[in-house]
């Protein structure tokens, strides 16, 4: 299979697929976390969103099971900026902590409320591709008066303002 972009090196973009699939792996494993009581697995999933955002996509499980077993038999989608997943993840990642520490302290409630909003929004952007996190960005970038340009990818992805 040929790709457009290697989803290692080319960050700025992404398969439109690959943040729908990570979102169903966060979405899926914080309902099983809440359903079997298992909290500390919402912190591994605040761990694993933290180490991909810094460290990168091959650090990160979700999307390396994508992009090696998934992408590889269906092919590449096409591309997208990587800024808005980026940004959601980045979200998602504050709550699943939030949770965790919730959970520690003492007060399930506020945990499970917290998980259960990332469980909540993960899998209703799965499945609809309506991501919050992603409208939080766009919204910020029209508060704050930066110009926010959604890539036409490929080819152009230089006329993307930084």
């Amino acid at each position: 299979m040929k790709r457009l972009a290697d989803p290692y090196r080319d960050l700025d973009v992404i398969d439109s697929r690959a943040p729908r699939f990570n979102q169903a792996t966060i979405g899926l494993l914080s309902v099983l976390a809440l359903a079997t009581g298992w909290w500390w697995l919402l912190g591994v999933l605040a761990a694993q969103l933290a180490v991909g955002l810094t460290l990168g996509r091959r650090f990160c499980l979700p999307c390396l099971a994508y992009f090696e077993l998934v992408q590889p038999r269906f092919g590449e989608e096409p591309l997208e900026d990587s800024r808005l997943p980026r940004f959601a993840n980045l979200v998602g990642a504050v709550f699943l902590g939030g949770a965790t520490a919730a959970y520690a302290a003492g007060s399930p409630v506020a945990g499970a409320v917290l998980g259960g909003l990332v469980a909540g929004l993960a899998l209703l952007a799965a499945a609809t591709g309506f991501c919050t996190g992603c409208e939080a960005y766009k919204l910020a970038c029209r508060l704050t008066g930066r110009p926010f340009v959604s890539c036409p990818l490929p080819p152009a992805p230089a006329s993307c303002s930084r």
